[in-house]
């Protein structure tokens, strides 16, 4: 949304959601804004010989360049309003452990208080492709669901989910997704040009996001106003919202539920175990259940759990280390692998 078609930095519309912002505070909402660009302007800052430089090291020497310049560009636009603005950079791996975790919504936290509006970034300076989150939706829901937000709004170059291709006149957005509303047959595979999301991955952060109690919306930012007409006319501005299930998760699973791909290893269990996990009981994945320990995992890592068949059934907090798991295999008289609280099912 943030760049022109030759894949350089649109500074025009840059500028507009700075005024949306604006808006927003003024009639005191407090916004978190999570923003790409860094490649896209440091790609127009530096020529380069392609030809010497991997995609990897592009992407560094182009975001090493462009943050600095993305940075002060927002400084210079929310200047013109006093509003003071602080960068966050942060990286995958940032969010795989809990005091990590617990560290950052800290830091966004006393900005909020103070007036300062967080912009987060992935730091690509630093990321490397297995390791990266996989585009900023994904990192745009950890951060809702680390700041407990009251929305989370998903700004696309499309208007939001279409029942049929968005290329064909005759498809129309649909408006409002309920909770277990099946959307597989509407979503379209392609991304963007110079983006690494595309709507399947905004429909799978959304799900999660607005199954922990927060409203989602998914709109086109390159519409006039988008912001400012979400909020005083969200009935009449096109858009998909998905429909929030009630609050009620737990912190703690919230952060587990954003963890799969921060997963160190993972658990089989056999079928009574799933059986068991899946029912409507608060139970914990105990040891007797568990048929098979992969990975190299320290107690306290996150672990993806499946079924016999291989399925993911869920992800949790290990309470061993793989090669301590691997030896109680079976066994009934000991503790939890994965306890309740720190349990989230897919």
């Amino acid at each position: 949304m943030l760049t022109r078609d030759n894949g350089k930095l649109d500074i025009t519309r840059m500028s507009a959601i700075v005024d949306q912002v604006a808006w927003l505070r003024g009639e005191g909402h407090e916004v978190i804004l999570v923003s790409s660009g860094a490649v896209a302007s440091g790609r127009g800052e530096l020529k380069t010989d392609g030809r010497r430089l991997d995609s990897v090291a592009q992407r560094q020497l182009f975001s090493a360049l462009g943050q600095a310049k993305l940075i002060n560009l927002y400084y210079d636009l929310f200047r013109e309003y006093r509003i003071h603005v602080g960068q966050v950079l942060t990286m995958k791996e940032s969010f795989a452990t809990r005091r990590e975790y617990l560290n950052q919504r800290a830091c966004m936290t006393v900005m909020l208080d103070n007036g300062v509006i967080p912009i987060v970034n992935e730091n690509d300076t630093v990321s490397v492709t297995e390791l990266m989150f996989t585009d900023n939706d994904e990192l745009s829901g950890l951060i809702a669901s680390m700041m407990d937000a009251d929305v989370l709004v998903i700004l696309s170059n499309i208007d939001g989910i279409f029942n049929g291709s968005p290329a064909d006149p005759a498809s129309r957005v649909i408006p409002r997704v309920e909770p277990d509303r099946d959307l597989s047959e509407y979503i379209q595979q392609e991304k963007s040009g110079f983006g690494r999301g595309g709507m399947t991955s905004k429909c799978a952060v959304a799900r999660r996001v607005a199954d922990e109690g927060i409203r989602v919306v998914i709109a086109n930012g390159k519409r006039d106003n988008m912001l400012v007409d979400l909020v005083k006319s969200p009935d009449t501005t096109l858009h998909t919202e998905f429909v929030p299930r009630p609050a009620g998760t737990s912190p703690v699973k919230k952060w587990i539920a954003h963890s799969g791909s921060f997963a160190k290893g993972m658990v089989r269990i056999n079928a009574r175990a799933a059986e068991a996990l899946r029912s409507d009981r608060a139970v914990s994945l105990l040891m007797v259940g568990v048929t098979a320990v992969e990975g190299d995992f320290e107690e306290g890592d996150i672990v993806s759990i499946t079924d016999e068949d291989g399925s993911s059934i869920g992800v949790g907090r290990s309470n061993y280390a793989a090669a301590e798991a691997r030896t109680l295999i079976g066994r009934h008289d000991v503790r939890p692998i994965v306890h309740y609280d720190y349990l989230y099912m897919e």
